[in-house]
């Protein structure tokens, strides 16, 4: 059956969670944080990323299993959704997964295919895949290449990075040292490579809503 008259709203879930982090998390991490997020739209990336009308970047990347897997061949069966997120350490990512594998019947039922992007190393990014079993490609862009051709990437503050680092080895997931994440970007994109959609926020905890891919996928048809 499909999934697009599901009517539950992926922001709510995630308000939720939000919500709940903050009422027990101390006033100093939730400061730091908040300080990190203010320091996303200070570094203007959200400003200076692809938009709508663009040309999608091409790349290349591998999948878990070491599968080669590139956007202008997916391209060729239809048009994609690109998603991006920051790593299996980041509840609101997973809980984004989730919803996305949920919402895939109809994503394919509307001729486009899904792809997912992380920095996250292959040997995590397959772990997290697992664990949310899902049922499209997720790619590893180790050095967040492909991310920085779309314009989405930012330096965390020390602040972050430190608390990162200490709580979850943000290094060993990346493999290396930058302190850069990608924005929770998510773009649908037209056979011929234009940007139809763009989703982009600096707080990582708002995320493309389904019926609003759905509706950019429907407006390609038209």
């Amino acid at each position: 059956m499909s999934k697009e008259n599901n009517n539950a709203s992926l922001q709510a879930t995630l308000d939720q969670a939000k919500n709940a982090w903050e009422a027990k998390a101390p006033e100093q991490v939730k400061e730091i944080y908040a300080d990190g997020i203010a320091d996303v739209t200070r570094q203007n990336v959200v400003a200076n990323s692809k938009k709508n009308s663009d040309k999608a970047p091409d790349f290349t990347l591998t999948n878990a299993t070491g599968t080669a897997v590139s956007l202008s061949e997916y391209l060729k069966k239809g048009p994609v959704v690109l998603t991006w997120y920051r790593g299996g350490w980041c509840p609101y990512c997973n809980m984004t997964l989730h919803y996305l594998q949920e919402q895939l019947p109809t994503i394919k039922l509307k001729g486009a295919n899904l792809l997912a992007l992380t920095p996250e190393l292959p040997d995590k990014s397959m772990s997290t895949a697992e664990k949310n079993q899902l049922q499209f490609e997720v790619l590893s862009d180790v050095g967040n290449k492909v991310a920085h051709d779309y314009g989405i990437v930012f330096k965390l503050t020390e602040a972050v990075a430190e608390s990162y680092q200490n709580g979850f080895d943000l290094h060993g997931y990346n493999g290396d040292e930058s302190n850069e994440l990608p924005l929770a970007a998510t773009y649908v994109i037209d056979q011929d490579g234009t940007i139809v959609y763009t989703f982009l926020d600096a707080e990582y905890r708002n995320r493309a809503e389904a019926k609003d891919i759905f509706a950019a996928l429907d407006a390609i048809k038209k």
